[in-house]
């Protein structure tokens, strides 16, 4: 794979809820590259919808493209835009010999785990709803840009904190109206794999810089899965349990041992206290 000698990343997503995390935190802590950051509308280094137009000739050359852009259940869109967006993107980053492609995906492809052991990369997908098969499929186009020399690497991202169901709906949970969190037959609930957004962004740096080509898919997750309550708990939230109702899964984890082989984790990137702590730094604007 071919290099520039300059380290100069395009990010598009931007806007969006991690996105904006993400650049939080490097306008907090900038790492070791020029970023140049895309945007549909507002007045961002560059302006460029992938949708509609080729990557502007005088936006230069870049050594990565970090490509959060997507459609999500939130926003209403059309989900399947997320198999176009993606062909978008990958064709401007080929025609502007951009050598590597870090595409967001989610861990929303496993779908429920067939057994309880954490999922890894080589498991088969098997979405459950429209958003994890729209990503799926999303997957299935980078094959053809990696055989025409594309370098793509596929984020399997589970859940980012601040940008999740639990710590979204906990912060406007009160003492009369409390978090409901699910209780299984072990009197525990459930366990997923979680990573804070400061973490995140140094992840995409290690991800961006690292000079031997990687693989075609990534589990994006902290080594260590996290207690729903135990998440509770350090944010503050008032909270109650409830029974789990039958179809209900308590572990729906991800192995991480590829990722831990190219970023070196801290103990602390896998505890609640510090998950919370990067949440709530994120009240702090760029």
């Amino acid at each position: 794979m071919s290099r520039t000698s300059h380290r100069r990343w395009l990010f598009t997503g931007g806007s969006g809820r991690v996105g904006r995390m993400v650049r939080r935190h490097w306008s907090r802590y900038p790492p070791d590259a020029e970023l140049v950051y895309q945007s549909r509308r507002d007045k961002s280094d560059l302006l460029w919808d992938p949708l509609t137009s080729p990557l502007p000739s005088e936006a230069g050359q870049f050594s990565c493209l970090i490509a959060f852009a997507g459609i999500t259940p939130a926003t209403g869109s059309r989900l399947e835009l997320n198999v176009t967006l993606a062909e978008a993107t990958l064709a401007a980053a080929r025609a502007a010999n951009i050598p590597r492609v870090l595409l967001t995906s989610s861990s929303a492809v496993y779908g429920a785990p067939l057994a309880h052991a954490p999922l890894r990369e080589t498991d088969l997908p098997h979405p459950l709803n429209t958003y994890g098969k729209t990503k799926a499929a999303m997957e299935e186009v980078c094959v053809w840009w990696r055989a025409d020399g594309l370098e793509v690497c596929c984020l399997r991202i589970g859940n980012v904190a601040g940008a999740d169901a639990l710590l979204l709906s906990g912060d406007r949970a009160t003492h009369q109206d409390p978090l409901h969190i699910d209780q299984f037959a072990d009197g525990d609930g459930p366990r997923r794999s979680y990573i804070g957004p400061s973490t995140l962004a140094k992840v995409m740096e290690a991800l961006a810089n690292t000079q031997s080509a990687l693989p075609d898919v990534l589990n994006i997750a902290a080594p260590h899965p996290v207690g729903m309550r135990d998440l509770a708990v350090a944010a503050g939230f008032p909270w109650t349990w409830v029974r789990a109702p039958q179809s209900a899964v308590q572990d729906i984890t991800l192995n991480c041992t590829a990722l831990s082989r190219l970023y070196e984790f801290s103990p602390a990137d896998s505890c609640p206290d510090e998950m919370v702590r990067q949440w709530k730094c994120q009240d702090i604007q760029p």
